[in-house]
């Protein structure tokens, strides 16, 4: 708990026990018919009290809300201003509308899906050619085996609640979430104890079982949030959508939750692409599916939703990376495991340190963080509002290696955008074990290298004679024992001739005798080192950053004349829906036309722009274009040069109606800036056009 806080909810517990001691004070003394000026002075004290108790209140309504108090937005209010704003402009809508709509499924309108079109194309960019990595599109519609084998059919699972009268489906976690969110932000009265408490099992709920999540529900008493009746326990809940491939219905499938497992599967030929070299590559852009239990926060948690991962395949021997002094001395703000369990706050750390001290595991997976940290600021993202999480030990799988979440902070609190992991070489085994096809890589040497090998020789003729139908199972086991294991089956067999062996298929122990196995070590000659990769996964949620974008970018500002409140969305041009608007300033039949030249040579370059010859006045067109993020207005008020209105500034330029287009483009591009070409440009001098 940050010191601030509990010292102020201390300060208010103290400041309560004094009130009530004075209130007291005051009825014990109008009880004994005391003195009027003493009375009086006892009720002023006790008003001065509840004065100073009122300002800890705020005080501490602050820290926990993260307001300083003066007034400002709250955070709904701010939400609510961005949602109706990025709804009414069709940047994205419930999808179904007319028949009421289905939770957790969204349209984006014409503005919204320029944006995403904006994103994956600079994500392309800044990923997949910078790095060469080979991009693939595999189906959505996935077989039952490949996920089996990946552990989704089995793991892929979130604990649900049922409302025991109606049977409305909640997801647990969350609400033990709400609860102690709602509590910690809201009762001002709760000791530091339970509050300390709180932000304890807010930091330790995605380690709780099935039990100690019932548990908690049951000892704070939480109900269904609608009904208020009570809660089943929590049971698992598999959030794959199930389908059948084939009209006969005996081949399970499923929609696939992720991107990831196309890539895995076709490691062995993108491998062979490659020239058979490590390090290398893949990527994909597509669609998955989570049936989420009770999907909530508009573009955050969807049902289908779009994903761009890459796998990049590494020698787990040498994780290095060649480009990885490009990023070393970046600077941005981590939180890693030690401060998160500390109860410390994200801190600015520089990134070579990070990887040099061990706090990051590898250069490489440095590497891919702070690339992801320039896209994400690329694109629009508050570099104060973005942090790097590193998972804590109870939140990572055991074969991870290393984890780490780019976190977005928006009005809904700190968001997982983007996961960085270091798989280890978990899915390739996963896949090679179940398909028998092995995906491995190698490394040939220079010159042939003496290794000593365990050999184990199961005699198969005589586990026959012995196990009959499970032969292949004892076969199995035997072939699958580590080094430890097989030296001291070998010790035993030479000196007892048998022993006990537990086979894990049969769940049971069986008597393997010495003339049924044959264990050696022998030196071979070896001219490569087959290995099974590691992988290193950066994975996008892109509906995410969008939605985190959309409200890093928007703000509110006084009109003209100063009457209302007009939305702008400042977005990057790199971003922006549309680059530019084109406006006659009168309707002028000479103006019109040059707007309509200068539109074909805005399409010519590759320009995104929208011509406006309505006849409402400039201001208002100018304030139609902010509230879709155009990041330039050129307004046609001459037959020889024209207006570039630059949105978030309002400042404009002059320039001949030839060269707009050029302007726009060396702008858009980012091969100048706004700072240059207002350096470089007669500037309008008959004061702001925006009225």
């Amino acid at each position: 708990m940050a010191a601030a806080e509990e010292s102020l909810r201390k300060a208010l517990a103290e400041k309560q026990s004094a009130v009530e001691a004075q209130g007291n004070a005051v009825r014990a003394l109008k009880a004994a018919k005391a003195a009027k000026s003493e009375i009086d002075a006892a009720i002023e004290a006790l008003s001065k009290l509840k004065l100073e108790k009122s300002t800890i209140e705020k005080q501490l309504q602050a820290a926990v809300s993260g307001t300083d108090g003066d007034g400002a937005l709250s955070r709904e209010a701010f939400r609510q201003a961005a949602v109706n704003t990025l709804e009414r402009r069709l940047f994205y809508i419930p999808s179904f509308k007319i028949y009421r709509g289905v939770a957790g499924l969204y349209d984006y309108g014409p503005p919204g899906c320029a944006v995403k079109s904006n994103v994956l194309a600079f994500w392309r960019q800044h990923f997949v050619l910078e790095e060469n990595m080979l991009e693939v599109d595999c189906p959505c519609v996935t077989p039952e085996v490949v996920l089996k084998a990946s552990g989704h059919v089995d793991k892929f699972t979130d604990l649900m609640v049922k409302d025991e009268k109606t049977g409305t489906c909640y997801r647990a976690d969350h609400l033990l979430k709400d609860f102690c969110n709602e509590k910690l932000q809201k009762d001002l009265s709760i000791s530091a104890e339970k509050a300390a408490e709180l932000k304890h099992v807010l930091a330790m709920l995605d380690d709780f079982s099935a039990e100690e999540l019932g548990a908690k529900i049951k000892e704070y008493g939480i109900t269904a949030p609608d009904t208020k009746n009570p809660l089943s326990d929590p049971y698992p809940f598999n959030l794959m959508f199930q389908t059948s491939i084939g009209p006969s219905g005996v081949s399970p499938g499923y929609m696939r939750p992720e991107t990831a497992q196309g890539i895995f599967v076709n490691f062995k030929d993108l491998y062979y692409y490659n020239g058979n070299k490590l390090p290398f590559a893949a990527a994909q852009i597509g669609q998955a599916f989570r049936n989420e239990i009770s999907p909530r926060q508009g573009l955050l948690r969807v049902r289908e939703f779009t994903l761009a991962e890459i796998e990049h395949f590494v020698d787990p021997e040498d994780k290095s990376h060649p480009k990885y002094s490009e990023v070393a001395n970046l600077e941005f703000l981590m939180f890693p495991r030690e401060e998160q369990m500390s109860g410390q706050s994200a801190k600015r750390i520089c990134l070579g340190d990070a990887v040099s001290k061990g706090i990051v595991n590898n250069e490489t997976l440095g590497y891919f963080i702070g690339r992801v940290y320039i896209f994400l600021t690329r694109l629009g993202i508050d570099k104060e509002r973005l942090r790097f999480r590193q998972h804590l030990a109870n939140e990572m799988a055991h074969y991870a290696a290393d984890c780490w979440d780019a976190e977005i902070e928006c009005s809904y609190g700190w968001i997982e955008c983007v996961g960085i992991a270091d798989r280890s070489a978990y899915d390739l085994r996963a896949h090679s074990d179940k398909s028998g096809v092995p995906l491995v890589a190698a490394e040939k040497f220079s010159e042939p290298r003496e290794v000593e090998k365990l050999v184990i020789a199961p005699v198969k003729k005589e586990l026959g004679l012995a196990f009959k139908g499970n032969q292949k199972n004892v076969v199995e086991a035997l072939e699958a024992m580590n080094e430890k294991e097989a030296l001291e089956m070998k010790a035993a067999l030479e000196s007892k001739g048998e022993m006990e062996f537990f086979v894990c298929t049969l769940d049971k122990n069986v008597v393997i005798k010495k003339n049924m196995v044959s264990i050696s070590k022998e030196k071979k000659k070896e001219h490569q080192r087959v290995f099974t990769p590691s992988v290193i996964e950066p994975s996008f949620g892109i509906g995410r950053i969008i939605y985190c974008l959309f409200e890093h970018s928007f703000y509110t500002r006084p009109s003209k004349a100063g009457d209302e409140q007009l939305n702008v969305f400042r977005f990057p041009p790199l971003v922006a829906p549309i680059k530019c608007t084109v406006f006659p300033l009168v309707q002028n039949q000479q103006y019109e036309d040059i707007a309509k030249d200068i539109s074909k040579s805005l399409t010519a370059a590759g320009i995104s722009h929208k011509i406006d010859i309505t006849g409402t006045s400039i201001g208002k067109r100018y304030a139609r274009t902010d509230e879709l993020g155009v990041p330039f207005a050129i307004t046609v008020d001459s037959e020889k040069d024209v207006t570039i209105r630059e949105r978030d500034s309002k400042l404009q330029i002059r320039v001949h109606v030839k060269e707009a287009a050029s302007v726009i483009k060396s702008v858009t591009d980012g091969h100048r800036t706004w700072e240059d070409v207002w350096a470089n440009f007669p500037h309008h001098t008959s004061g702001s056009s925006d009225d």
